[in-house]
């Protein structure tokens, strides 16, 4: 594999909300690992799996109430279909830039009709509805990286 495409790899772990990336190719096989420090581990070193400690009993009342304070609050339930990232990777509303969008907010889709693009890679891979109706809301930016099965769309 060649360095530029490691550094591609390497950014592209780094600059996403992936923790870890393992490509293997005829020629290798190469294993990143994002740390809490965001730093990058390639090759094949296995990692140690660590368990979390276990507790003897219930946590108090107030333990209790600052855990879930602490935890993120849940995403709104979406109504209506989603529409899910199938892979890892840069979202893009056209088909090239300056281009008009693929769907607007209000705007109809039938099954198979191309809704955006997600650049993996290099690659261009073009989504399309999986549900025909009405977009009603764009859950992503132009740009922006995408995880696998992150909404993008809701069709209703």
């Amino acid at each position: 594999m060649d360095l530029r495409k490691l550094k591609t790899l390497v950014d592209l772990v780094s600059e996403s909300n992936i923790s870890e990336l393992e490509i293997t190719e005829a020629d290798g096989k190469v294993r990143i690992v994002k740390s809490e420090r965001a730093v990058g581990q390639m090759g094949n070193v296995p990692q140690p799996l660590v368990a979390p400690p276990l507790m003897a009993g219930p946590l108090p009342t107030a333990a209790m109430a600052a855990a879930q304070a602490a935890a993120p609050a849940e995403a709104p339930v979406e109504t209506g279909h989603v529409v899910r990232s199938p892979m890892v990777g840069t979202f893009y509303r056209s088909s090239s830039p300056g281009a008009k969008p693929l769907v607007e907010v209000g705007g109809s889709v039938k099954e198979g009709d191309p809704v955006c693009i997600i650049e993996a890679m290099k690659i261009m891979n073009e989504i399309d509805a999986d549900r025909a109706g009405t977009v009603t809301k764009i859950l992503v930016e132009n740009g922006q990286a995408v995880e696998f099965d992150q909404p993008l769309f809701v069709i209703e």
